[in-house]
């Protein structure tokens, strides 16, 4: 089993809030992540798809394609908008990095033509990031 990695880097703003919360329960939890104006982030998106190698092309899938599939689903959806406000599948989630991977797998798992949806890795920060491979 080989593993193919795509690497794609967006920019979003957010806003962690729980509408359930106080303001004070909130500001407790999120801390200036719960900031009324939201904040920025420059987000780094890994895709992994697992496959073996098609004796035809040599590939376990084309990184073109996979590039194509991952900018038409997820960064020309999320780059340079508001996650709260401007990502329809987002819509009534709290942006959470955890929740963005979960709803980023969604939108991806049924969409890779070779190998299959192996993980996904979400770069918040430089120190901070989640990994998701979807539910077993």
């Amino acid at each position: 089993m080989l593993y193919v990695t795509r690497r794609e880097v967006f920019s979003s703003a957010h806003r962690l809030h729980n509408e359930e919360l106080s303001d004070e329960e909130n500001f407790e939890i999120f801390g200036k992540c719960n900031s009324a104006n939201g904040h920025g982030h420059n987000y780094v998106l890994e895709v992994v798809v697992a496959g073996n190698i098609d004796s035809k092309t040599g590939y376990v899938i084309d990184l073109k394609q996979l590039k194509n599939i991952i900018k038409d689903n997820i960064i020309k959806k999320v780059d340079h908008k508001n996650l709260n406000y401007d990502v329809d599948f987002l819509e009534g989630i709290n942006p959470t990095t955890e929740n963005v991977i979960v709803a980023f797998w969604k939108e991806l798992e049924n969409k890779i033509p070779n190998g299959k949806l192996y993980s996904l890795k979400l770069y918040e920060t430089e120190n901070n990031y989640v990994e998701y491979k979807g539910e077993k």
